[in-house]
């Protein structure tokens, strides 16, 4: 299988070491806007490089991975599925939920297949809660709870750019929490603080910030961000039921520790990274990726699934302003 990989920015270059590593891809073509860090990166993995998107799209490339800055996502989609292409897109889809909107609508009725970048779905125990939700071993749900805590702020630029903490951090956790429990969300109530770097403020986001996401059929969700916890990586779900309970992410590297007596104590170093603490379910994203380029399976998250988490974020951001619940039917357009 021929891969293209188009941006090698952070995330991008720790894509193409996987993208390399898999046994389906065969080759590999990377391109960048920095023809530099394009040949830099073919050069250390042995790859091929494109001088621009187009050129790669034009390589006859059996898919495509999409690692750029989120304004470029998608008019590369758009081009890839125009090629026919099938193409692997990060979050989000678009800018704004709205620009996401559009994305899917002008898409409306191909068969090109489109995967958005949710790594959490593939992380093993985050699907066995997925799995032992569906075979009913919780009885109904009633709470699910999810988090996601940075353990140091991503640089000023950065955050200025991202959309902000419900956005770039919590739709994530909306994501997997609209996965895990198989229904809509209907309304949320979110609040944010920033008790951090002043300059949180200065560009209008928050640095920890909490949403209550009830859903369609009652069950409450409750997701807890921050871009301060200094342990380390902290990503846990939980779901509670009427029969049984069960979480994800209690294990050897959780950066927590227990104050009771003889109680759990992590065995080895905490996480410092989402590249740490899902390196096994990027793998598996990825190998997923190759089944769906190979037309053995469809796509595992689609860009409707993505759409529903950005909805979900922009409902948050117009509850924290506003200091109120706000239904998802007010943001949808």
């Amino acid at each position: 299988m021929r891969l293209g990989l188009i941006g090698l920015g952070r995330i991008g270059r720790f894509h193409a070491g996987l993208l390399r590593g898999l046994p389906a891809v065969k080759d590999l073509l990377v391109t960048d806007l920095d023809p530099a860090l394009t040949a830099q990166v073919a050069a250390s993995l042995d790859a091929e490089q494109a001088s621009s998107p187009e050129a790669l799209l034009a390589a006859g490339v059996d898919g495509v991975v999409i690692a750029t800055p989120t304004p470029a996502h998608a008019p590369l989609v758009l081009a890839a599925v125009a090629a026919g292409i099938p193409a692997f897109c990060e979050k989000p889809l678009a800018t704004t939920a709205a620009g996401g909107a559009a994305l899917v609508r002008e898409l409306a009725g191909s068969d090109v297949p489109v995967q958005v970048g949710f790594q959490r779905r593939f992380d093993p125990a985050m699907a066995a809660v997925h799995d032992a939700v569906r075979r009913g071993e919780l009885g109904w749900l009633h709470t699910v709870r999810s988090t996601t805590l940075d353990p140091a702020p991503p640089p000023r630029a950065y955050i200025a750019a991202s959309g902000g903490m419900y956005r770039d951090c919590g739709v994530h956790d909306f994501d997997i929490l609209r996965w895990i429990t198989g229904r809509e969300v209907a309304e949320v109530y979110a609040t944010g603080s920033n008790k951090g770097a002043p300059w949180f403020t200065e560009v209008g986001d928050v640095d920890t910030s909490s949403a209550i996401l009830t859903f369609d059929d009652g069950t409450l969700g409750l997701v807890s961000n921050t871009r301060y916890n200094a342990r380390g990586y902290d990503v846990r779900l939980e779901a509670h039921g009427s029969a049984d309970s069960v979480a994800a992410g209690w294990e050897p590297r959780v950066p927590v520790r227990s104050l009771e007596p003889g109680g759990f104590r992590p065995a080895a170093q905490p996480h410092q990274f989402f590249m740490d603490r899902f390196a096994d379910a990027y793998r598996l994203e990825f190998e997923a990726f190759t089944e769906v380029v190979a037309g053995a399976r469809p796509s595992p998250c689609t860009m409707a699934d993505a759409l529903e988490a950005d909805w979900i974020a922009e409902a948050c951001v117009r509850s924290a302003a506003e200091h109120r619940p706000v239904a998802l039917a007010e943001v949808r357009t």
